[in-house]
């Protein structure tokens, strides 16, 4: 058994080095890790879509042994019971999203505006635009429970990307603004109120103007393209701001921010008006250390929602599920 599952992984491995062949020798050991990565993802989920169904089928078991060994009028009241817990939770799910129905409406007349740019699936592979997409899921989600939702804009959305976000179970019901033109087509007339999120930017972000919109770079791209949301901000004459991550935190050697970590903290930022407090509550403990809050550290930590890292992807898969599954179910 150990021999044919060497062989498989092996086999796959040859795959995998025929399809980057090409590249430099670091970015095929980038790939071939992040291939490795991607099928140990694909069989972890196989193996506990098989445990749920085990657990379903031993509860449906239980079940049944209970009914079994009881008279009619107990078995009737049991079923009863049961019937009435769930319609409860039922009903307690519908009113739970009838509220976050209300929450996001009322955050696109009056939420702060935060648009992912999604213009750049053209420089990533497939499997960092799936990331991507995961991680918008994860934006949703977190949007919709929270009790000051911003007005969540994707702009962009076309080619791969576009085709991606359209396949997700629920997406057409997502209470956003959907936009295959990009930010500066679709909000001509208020391109002085725009402003880039860009790690390379001298002007540190003090407060979030309700009047502006910001603007997070969608890329995940291993670390390829520094200093792009930079330059495109720069080209098309719109502001740019960093996150005043430098003033509060020392940043470990993992100095990555991902779409939806960025996303999170502005969220936080909204509910709490505490950059200190956002910070800490989403950026992983392993990432960062303290430093002193009047003193600016500078440097570790900016790259917001440029790349992504496999450590991130750990770090927010288990609870990432839960969140996704929210998203594309209730919309």
């Amino acid at each position: 058994m150990e021999s044919t599952d060497q062989n498989d992984e092996n086999g796959v491995e040859e795959q995998v080095k025929l399809q980057i062949v090409g590249l430099s020798k670091s970015a095929q050991k980038k790939q071939l890790k992040q291939q490795r990565y991607e099928a140990k993802k694909v069989e972890k989920k196989a193996r506990m879509k098989e445990e749920k169904k085990r657990e379903a089928e031993r509860k449906r078991k239980e079940w049944d042994d209970k009914l079994a060994g009881v008279t009619e009028e107990e078995r009737s009241k049991m079923i009863e019971s049961r019937r009435d817990l769930r319609k409860e939770r039922m009903e307690k799910r519908s009113e739970e999203r009838q509220n976050k129905i209300r929450r996001l409406t009322h955050a696109k007349e009056t939420g702060q505006n935060i648009i992912v740019d999604l213009e750049f699936s053209h420089l990533m592979t497939a499997s960092e635009i799936h990331s991507l997409v995961q991680q918008i899921m994860y934006c949703y989600a977190v949007n919709g429970r929270s009790a000051s939702p911003a007005h969540l804009w994707l702009t962009g959305c076309e080619g791969e990307m576009g085709n991606q976000l359209q396949r997700l179970p629920g997406y057409d019901k997502w209470i956003i603004e959907k936009e295959n033109r990009s930010y500066i087509e679709a909000l001509l007339d208020q391109k002085e109120n725009l402003v880039y999120l860009t790690a390379d930017s001298e002007n540190v972000l003090d407060d979030l103007d309700p009047n502006k919109i910001f603007i997070v770079g969608g890329l995940v791209d291993r670390n390829r393209w520094k200093g792009i949301t930079m330059k495109k901000a720069q080209e098309q004459g719109i502001q740019t701001a960093k996150l005043p991550i430098g003033n509060y935190l020392k940043m470990s050697s993992s100095q990555v921010l991902t779409v939806n970590q960025v996303f999170e903290i502005l969220l936080k930022f909204l509910e709490t008006r505490d950059w200190k407090a956002s910070f800490f509550q989403v950026i992983p403990q392993r990432k960062r250390r303290e430093g002193d809050s009047g003193e600016h550290q500078g440097g570790g930590g900016e790259v917001v929602g440029e790349e992504c890292d496999d450590d991130d992807e750990k770090d927010y898969e288990s609870e990432r599920k839960k969140t996704c599954i929210e998203a594309a179910n209730d919309g």
